[in-house]
């Protein structure tokens, strides 16, 4: 368990698909702020929690029915969201980010918010709801650790397995006090949305990542379902149960807003150049399809960034 910090604290909660991603994401957090030394980044891996491997394969309850999990997922750093508490000693603050977060904003602002006694602070998810209840973004949230000493992420996780918690009513936050909870402007969580009053872009769409484009898709969708009469269900089913062909198919695809392509090869110039990641190690991820192929040549087209969101 990492070691409490007396500073308040952003979590990055990755896997090793995404590290590339979450090492541009800690440095866009420094780079942009105007008083860098007052918080702490921290990088949580999927690697550094066994008890999320020990389910390798195991089935556990999702929307209703039941997902295997699986470690290779693009998405199997989730459950880590839950963690930032306890790795707190529930004290202090703390925010979480997912991987494929970027800040253009002061994350300071945010950490030092007043959240009026709310015990987490966080927007919805637009247009998203599991069941008849409103999903909260927990890809995004603010933490007052002290009054969340009940999220202990390894017994919620094992809860999963047991069939005794949905993982969407885990991730949406349904199960805790709605009145804790209190709300974020969207610019704080981004969806894919880049313009001068961006705080933090989150490229949510996992099939437009921009430094996916072109690569094989490595992830299930959430929405993905086995259903009775439809054909292309039997088949998937028998392609990854009785085949055990992979479960993921297509490509990832360009993103639509050029803008959010520049900015995020801006950062990952602005890396190499200050030694943040090295040439060797964008081409091996790139040789293990954790970063598109041409991400060299993207780097070299993309100079500093003058204005994030030009």
């Amino acid at each position: 368990m990492l070691p409490v910090s007396p500073k308040a604290c952003v979590f990055i909660h990755t896997n090793p698909k995404q590290m590339l991603g979450a090492l541009v994401s800690q440095y866009s957090l420094k780079r942009n702020s105007q008083n860098p030394d007052a918080f702490d980044v921290r990088i949580i891996s999927t690697d550094d929690f066994p008890f999320l491997s020990k389910k390798e394969g195991e089935p556990f309850l999702r929307n209703g029915g039941t997902r295997v999990w699986r470690m290779d997922d693009l998405q199997s750093f989730t459950p880590l969201r839950f963690t930032p508490p306890e790795l707190m000693g529930y004290e202090g603050r703390a925010v979480v980010i997912d991987p494929d977060i970027f800040a253009v904003g002061d994350i300071n602002e945010l950490l030092q918010r007043d959240m009026q006694g709310k015990a987490i602070l966080c927007r919805t998810r637009s247009g998203k709801r599991s069941g008849s209840q409103e999903c909260m973004a927990t890809s995004v949230m603010l933490l007052e650790c002290a009054k969340l000493r009940h999220w202990k992420a390894d017994e919620q996780f094992q809860k999963l397995f047991d069939y005794e918690l949905d993982y969407a009513d885990w991730i949406c936050l349904h199960k805790e006090d709605r009145s804790a909870i209190g709300l974020l402007e969207n610019c704080w969580n981004d969806l894919d949305h880049l313009d001068d009053t961006t705080k933090l872009l989150h490229n949510t769409k996992r099939q437009t990542q921009p430094w996916k484009t072109g690569l094989p898709v490595d992830f299930v969708s959430a929405n993905r379902r086995f259903q009775l009469l439809k054909p292309k269900s039997w088949v998937q089913s028998i392609r990854t149960q009785v085949l055990g062909l992979s479960p993921y198919h297509g490509q990832y695809r360009r993103h639509p807003d050029p803008k959010q392509e520049s900015y995020f090869f801006t950062l990952l110039a602005e890396c190499l150049e200050k030694g943040i990641v090295t040439r060797d190690q964008l081409e091996d991820e790139m040789s293990r399809n954790h970063i598109r192929h041409d991400a060299l040549d993207m780097i070299s087209r993309h100079g500093p960034a003058v204005s994030a969101a030009s």
